[in-house]
């Protein structure tokens, strides 16, 4: 499915199901000491738990929704600008880098100064039962997004169903959020992504793991999924 920065996003039902289950695999990682903490604090109580997770993900699912309806916009109002062979590396590009320049911003320090502090979340906006949890889990993923959400638009840049760069991004988000010096990370990161964003724009084919879309190799790939595609229909 990656086509790198050309990847068809689908039908809005499509996306939705493979963007949550995207997120709970990239995001809820990072986010486990903090539902085991709001576990704990609750007294074991399954519900209010479930309910802290589901809030979670219903704010990334929200994320997606906003990123869905952009991508939407951009192709109906400015597809042809957008095609890689004419302006899409420089976009792509452009993309990475805002993404790398926002990790020096003070909203994306405090927000990770959040998520690298579950204990004071909890003390300060405990809310009881299912709703709270609920509550407590959007509030928390409101601030993971304001952490989080350049690393995603590099993601939607180099491809978003790519298994390499949605490794590569949850295991970055998992050092800056729960391993010493995730705040030194974070700022190293930025210098890294307006790297990769220039490296993007100028020379995307040497770019290593970055799907050009129209390329020979997406064509190769390609070809698997229409032959099980015929299989599928004869049965």
């Amino acid at each position: 499915m990656d086509a790198g920065p050309g990847t068809d996003l689908g039908a809005l039902g499509w996306f939705v199901g493979v963007w949550v289950t995207m997120m709970a695999a990239m995001m809820l990682p990072s986010a486990l000491p903090m539902v085991v903490l709001y576990s704990r604090t609750a007294r074991g109580r399954p519900l209010d738990t479930i309910g802290f997770v589901c809030g979670y993900l219903a704010i990334w699912t929200m994320y997606g929704l906003v990123a869905y309806g952009t991508y939407r916009l951009l192709v109906a109002t400015a597809g042809g600008i957008l095609a890689w062979h004419r302006s899409g590396p420089l976009v792509a590009g452009a993309a990475i880098a805002a993404a790398g320049l926002y990790q020096l911003t003070p909203l994306k320090a405090r927000c990770l100064r959040h998520c690298r502090s579950p204990l004071h979340f909890i003390l300060q906006r405990w809310r009881k039962g299912p709703l709270g949890g609920v509550r407590m889990g959007a509030r928390h993923g409101a601030y993971c997004v304001g952490c989080c959400w350049g690393l995603m638009l590099a993601l939607f840049a180099l491809g978003v169903m790519s298994i390499f760069w949605m490794a590569l991004i949850a295991a970055v988000i998992f050092v800056e959020k729960l391993l010493p010096g995730g705040e030194r990370v974070s700022r190293a990161l930025a210098l890294g992504l307006v790297a990769v964003g220039i490296w993007v724009a100028a020379a995307p084919g040497s770019v290593p793991h970055l799907t050009q879309p129209g390329s020979a190799h997406m064509q190769h790939t390609a070809r698997p999924s229409r032959t099980i595609r015929s299989v599928v229909v004869r049965l």
